[in-house]
């Protein structure tokens, strides 16, 4: 577990930057060791690119942003096939989903057929180009930004769509002590152009390798299909908890076991992630806020195993 250190380094460095969201970073890092996918529902103006950026200079990932917007379409993002007539033959070109780190900015605004394009990539890491199955990077990773649902102008993700995520995270506004530092300091995107990376070629793999055999026992899978179980008999307005959304659990607390410096995942371990994994499955249409509250019904009302 030596590229643990290296993660809990990449932890630091970016609280150094994107300041006042210690736990943030330290579930979205959670997440990418679970090759798992992150959603953050939040205003404009709290830091979400930030974030982004600064994960993608410390992994050394090369990290496309595509802002979405409602006239974007889907080979705006996969690739359009160009006519080469110099070889009288069609070419693809490579859209900005080649890349292993992606930034999909306010991923509501733009229309559903574009959304849907992301489902294959986000579950297979492939994309289908006129038949043709085309490998994306390894590792593939998306950070999605969504606005809240009661803004104007943007289109609810369905559940199909939320449930490719692994993790959900809200950023909030910062204290005024740290706004105000924020305002009298460098800017913060300064300052992630003089990072370097902390992570060689397939040092991020092997790492995430490592967390997949981090062991689980029957008595934490237990907890986990009792609150899957929970989520389907309470809340009549929230959404019920799917074997993938189990999954993801699984491998969310693997990781932050990982992370914890342990070899094997605890019942805390899953109380630690579990509201990141399920606030958008649960929330649906009402969106991350809501659902985290429900989330947070749910852990109090499924009994801890001891």
């Amino acid at each position: 577990m030596e590229l643990r250190t290296q993660f809990l380094d990449l932890i630091e460095q970016s609280g150094q930057i994107v300041l006042d969201k210690k736990e943030s970073i330290k579930l979205a890092s959670a997440c990418l060791l679970a090759k798992g996918h992150i959603l953050i529902e939040d205003v404009p103006g709290v830091g979400k690119t930030t974030l982004v950026q600064t994960l993608g200079a410390l992994l050394g990932l090369e990290t496309h942003r595509i802002q979405f917007t409602v006239d974007l379409l889907p080979s705006d993002l996969i690739g359009v096939e160009i006519f080469n007539s110099q070889k009288n033959e069609f070419e693809f070109k490579k859209g900005p989903l080649f890349a292993s780190l992606i930034m999909a900015d306010e991923l509501n605004r733009a229309s559903p057929r574009t959304q849907s394009s992301l489902l294959q990539a986000m579950e297979e890491s492939s994309i289908t180009v006129d038949g043709q199955v085309l490998s994306l990077p390894d590792p593939f990773l998306v950070i999605a930004t969504q606005n809240p649902h009661q803004q104007s102008s943007t289109f609810p993700l369905p559940e199909s769509q939320l449930d490719r995520f692994l993790m959900s995270l809200e950023l909030h506004y910062p204290s005024r002590t740290t706004e105000k530092n924020l305002i009298l300091n460098e800017d913060p995107r300064q300052k992630i152009s003089k990072l370097k990376p902390l992570f060689k070629g397939q040092e991020l793999l092997m790492a995430q390798q490592e967390v997949s055999q981090v062991k689980m026992s029957e008595v934490v899978a237990d907890y986990i299909t009792g609150l899957l179980a929970q989520s389907r008999t309470e809340n009549k307005e929230a959404l019920h908890l799917s074997t993938r959304a189990g999954l993801a659990l699984s491998k969310a607390s693997r990781a932050w076991a990982y992370l914890e410096g342990r070899k094997h995942v605890e019942p805390d371990d899953v109380q630690q992630v579990m509201v990141a994994v399920t606030s958008h499955r649960l929330g649906g249409k009402f969106g991350v806020s809501q659902g985290k509250i429900w989330a947070q019904e749910l852990l109090q009302k499924t009994p801890v195993p001891v």
